[in-house]
């Protein structure tokens, strides 16, 4: 589908991305392979969108470090594949806060390859919904793509554990009643863009 100069070029860029906060490099490379692999199968689906493939929601928030990643892991869990949920940041965090991983423990959830991610044109051109946290203004959405802005209140790097579990409750929420609403669709997410605060 990809010429391999494209594919070089995705995996050089993924890689860069990635090396600019990473703390520890040894892990650089597998991470990069799998950034690289994530957009180039959402270029895949923006240039070629089939009918009946699964709806792709994107989370995006200031570091992707937790409230993304959180919501992206939750709407995995529940859709069980029958859903992509992809999260980035706007500006990419060292690494995912060990409190979101552990709220998500909590909740019997332990995905693996869990790291901040930077939002990147093709992951926002495949997404059918692109829902942001915190400053959305720095995203652009492409026709055809929903845009939902999520008010959840407080990050969880400083939070206390009852706040964290609040900050996810409500989080949770939404992403259930996300995953109810597609799962009621028989097709991806609107046709036209909107953009609505709650």
């Amino acid at each position: 589908m990809f010429s391999p100069d494209l594919v070089e070029r995705v995996v050089f860029e993924s890689y860069t991305f990635l090396a600019r906060t990473a703390k520890i490099h040894a892990f650089l490379a597998p991470l990069a392979g799998h950034f690289a692999t994530d957009r180039l199968s959402a270029l895949a689906h923006a240039r070629n969108p089939q009918e009946g493939s699964v709806p792709q929601v994107l989370f995006v928030d200031e570091e992707d470090a937790n409230r993304s990643q959180v919501a992206a892991a939750l709407l995995a869990h529940y859709a069980q594949g029958a859903v992509v949920a992809r999260s980035a940041g706007f500006a990419a965090g060292e690494a995912v806060d060990s409190i979101a991983v552990e709220m998500l423990v909590e909740r019997g959830i332990e995905p693996p390859n869990l790291y901040p991610k930077p939002v990147t044109d093709d992951v926002v051109r495949a997404a059918d919904l692109v829902i942001t946290f915190g400053a959305s203004d720095g995203i652009r959405v492409y026709p055809g793509t929903t845009h939902e802005h999520w008010c959840v209140g407080g990050l969880l790097t400083a939070s206390t554990r009852e706040r964290a579990r609040e900050v996810v409750d409500a989080i949770d929420t939404r992403v259930t009643n996300l995953w109810e609403q597609i799962h009621a669709q028989a097709t991806p997410t609107a046709s036209t863009t909107s953009h609505r605060t709650g």
